[in-house]
């Protein structure tokens, strides 16, 4: 049996770096870097330290400059820490410089959420989407990616791809992203028949940034067991449920969560499984009211949505973790009514944001829950009575 020390070093050690770009503040970069810490967390690796530079663009040879690069070289010369961590994509040709000067692992922030979905990965059309993924991720980097996972084979970033065999022929990694493809599209036909076979139900989805509480809700709504932990990224695999409120019948979803910088090779591997956002009659926006940076997150979100052609559909904006919100805001001297104020004021703006479709709850202590089905199932009922008029045993 290993000690507890033994266990903990099993945990990569990991240095973070960030650019503030001219249009972002210094204050950002920050808050990129706590979600990149917690994207190593969730991957496994320690944050030991965090460097960040201000330029108008990104260095072409090493991202960073020349001088900042060699100070983060000199903190980690005779430290026990495993992997550099780059908050934008690099090429191969930037990994390469950069590694010559700091002699560890460097992945960047793609490279990181594509380790994080192999892991999580469960079922075949999931590992293939992500295998896509790292394959297409790979491709533009050929040169100077192999000799970086032969070298440095094993850990965070080095997942499927290149962990048991070193390709160096770009003919072959085609034929492998040729080969996922078309069976991608094979399981995306039986995924589309299953999907045709629901029949008539009037479908909801659960989209959100992630670690917003999706899993929880869609476990309370639907009283199923689906995986739900503070990690980014718990959900790949679409769940797809019954439910019946009063007598009317829907179909529920929980979906892969969004995020800043999501790679777009991944959101193109993962079209199939995003399918149930596209063809959902009913979207139902999880934010986490609590974090610091929520309306970012709504924008991430509204923007991929778009980028679906889903963010024309009816959509119910539901602000979840409402007791962390008030734990976080008030303190303990703070007057009843002024608090009442404060989320009254609250609630009237994002009503008016949102054209009256939002409602504010708390999935862990389980506030306005019956609330949350009434105006679901309101809206799943309008929607029956449009497509169905004549059939009114969905109605009450």
């Amino acid at each position: 049996m290993l000690d507890k020390s033994n266990k903990i070093r099993n945990e990569e050690r990991a240095v973070l770096v960030g650019l503030v770009q001219k249009d972002q503040k210094e204050h950002q970069i920050q808050e990129y870097l706590d979600e990149l810490a917690f994207l190593a967390e969730t991957a496994g690796a320690i944050t030991v330290k965090r460097f960040y530079q201000k330029l108008p663009h990104p260095d072409s040879r090493t991202f960073v400059g020349k001088g900042k690069l060699q100070q983060i070289a000199e903190y980690i010369q005779g430290k026990d820490i495993d992997l550099l961590i780059f908050d934008d994509e690099l090429n191969g040709s930037q990994i390469s410089n950069i590694e010559k000067e700091v002699k560890i692992k460097v992945i960047d922030r793609s490279d990181l959420i594509l380790d994080i979905f192999a892991r999580r990965a469960k079922t075949a059309q999931a590992k293939a989407q992500v295998e896509l993924a790292q394959y297409q991720y790979i491709l533009p980097r050929l040169r100077g990616m192999w000799k970086h996972l032969e070298r440095l084979g094993g850990g965070i970033g080095t997942r499927g791809p290149g962990e048991t065999e070193i390709e160096t022929d770009r003919r072959i990694v085609r034929d492998k992203i040729s080969l996922l493809r078309n069976r991608l599209k094979e399981i995306d036909k039986q995924a589309f028949t299953q999907r045709k076979d629901r029949g008539e139900f009037i479908r909801v989805s659960l989209v959100g940034y992630t670690n917003v509480g999706k899993s929880t809700l869609m476990n309370l709504l639907s009283k199923s067991e689906v995986l739900a932990e503070n990690k980014l990224f718990a959900t790949l695999d679409t769940t797809t449920r019954k439910i019946v409120y009063e007598n009317t019948p829907f179909l529920l979803s929980d979906t892969v969560g969004f995020i800043r910088k999501l790679p777009h090779h991944l959101v193109e591997s993962f079209k199939s499984t995003l399918d149930e956002v596209r063809e959902a009659d009913i979207l139902l926006h999880i934010v986490d009211i609590s974090h610091p940076n929520y309306e970012d997150q709504i924008g991430v979100v509204n923007k991929t949505l778009q980028e679906l052609d889903a963010f024309e559909k009816p959509i119910l904006t539901i602000f979840n973790k409402m007791d962390l919100y008030e734990k976080n805001t008030f303190d303990e001297w703070l007057e009843a009514d002024t608090k009442k104020e404060i989320i009254k004021d609250l609630e009237e703006r994002w009503q008016h944001a949102t054209g009256g479709n939002a409602i504010f709850v708390s999935a862990l202590e389980r506030t306005n829950l019956e609330m949350l089905r009434m105006r679901i199932l309101d809206k799943v009922r309008e929607l029956y009575r449009i497509r169905y008029p004549y059939k009114t045993e969905f109605f009450y």
